[in-house]
């Protein structure tokens, strides 16, 4: 961006706590740039953002709040959105399309540490692997029976690429392989065998495992909810690493209670963090991780560099950018 109308530089918010304590090319990078930075630990609450909205012309974010009351605020300074990560129900995006503010995301760099997170997590449930850690710990020799994943019949949410790399990992356990969503890629689920599923209702009658990996919104809502798990057989389970929200948390800890669900594994909660006294937390058959399912030593510097090059090429007005919303203006407007 050229900045000889004002010796200011640009001044960016910096909300995602995996960018900041992960080392890597990202720190370097960014801090070149000559920005004004405030570093803020987030994801920051609506509230927050409204603190805060106003003085930046950047918001490089995680999950933050950035409703339409945050853009209203943030503008008129505000010009571009750079959001670590692929998930972007936090904005509101309709707002931003309105008000001409363009909002970058950083697809194709994290669908290998979610997918082996989601497997990490239901092998967890599946070998008893928390409860006997903690037993050897505490000196007991806990020798409790678990089961296999050979063969079982898995059900995944959302083909596209977390999808597809859940299957090839699926393939190799030898599941069956079941799948669901609106984007189908034809030739990949032939070749790995995938079974298409007209409703959702079909696999989750069909599977002992479901994993959704899709976006949230209006329609994807509590998706996992008290009907559909009534359909699963007995003793199935359900390991999210996609958004709290897709499930219907009352209703899968029912189902835990009843024995419906043998297993309940997430990485993702409605409310981050959530109440200390929330029920899974504490649940003998749930498992909850703090959303670090893209947060590995690897994946972090790949989103980081793509958020950070998307900011940059964007305000210098040069260079390719990974545009969500189809608004991208020229930085100088």
């Amino acid at each position: 961006m050229d900045n000889s109308a004002s010796d200011m530089p640009d001044r960016i918010l910096l909300t995602t706590c995996s960018f900041q304590d992960t080392p890597g090319p990202h720190h370097e990078f960014l801090e070149s740039q000559g920005y004004e930075i405030v570093r803020e630990r987030g994801p920051l609450s609506e509230s927050r953002m409204l603190e805060l909205a106003g003085e930046f012309d950047g918001f490089l974010c995680g999950d933050d709040g950035i409703t339409r009351a945050v853009i209203e605020k943030s503008l008129p300074r505000l010009k571009v959105i750079a959001k670590y990560g692929i998930g972007l129900d936090k904005i509101d995006i309709a707002a931003t399309q309105e008000r001409g503010i363009p909002v970058m995301f950083t697809p194709g760099v994290n669908h290998t540490t979610v997918a082996e997170h989601t497997f990490c997590l239901m092998l967890a449930l599946y070998r008893n692997l928390v409860d006997t850690v903690v037993a050897t710990r505490q000196g007991n020799w806990l020798r409790m029976t678990g089961h296999e994943l050979w063969r079982k019949k898995i059900g995944i949410i959302g083909m596209g690429r977390i999808g597809q790399e859940m299957v090839k990992r699926a393939r190799g356990f030898d599941m069956e392989v079941h799948g669901y969503g609106n984007f189908w890629p034809e030739d990949f689920c032939v070749t790995h065998g995938v079974t298409r599923h007209d409703s959702l209702d079909s696999l989750f009658a069909t599977c002992d495992i479901v994993s959704p990996h899709t976006k949230l919104n209006d329609s994807t809502h509590h998706m996992i909810n008290r009907a559909r798990i009534a359909l699963m057989p007995a003793g199935a389970i359900i390991v999210n690493t996609g958004r709290g929200e897709l499930a219907d948390t009352a209703a899968v800890v029912e189902a835990l209670g009843s024995g419906q669900l043998a297993g309940y594994a997430t990485d993702v909660m409605e409310e981050e963090p959530p109440p200390a006294d929330h029920p899974l937390l504490s649940h003998p058959k749930a498992l909850v991780t703090a959303h670090i399912g893209s947060r590995t030593f690897e994946s972090v510097p790949r989103q980081a560099m793509k958020a950070v090059t998307n900011l940059v090429n964007f305000l210098q007005g040069e260079g390719p950018v990974f545009c969500a919303n189809g608004v991208v203006p020229s930085a100088e407007e």
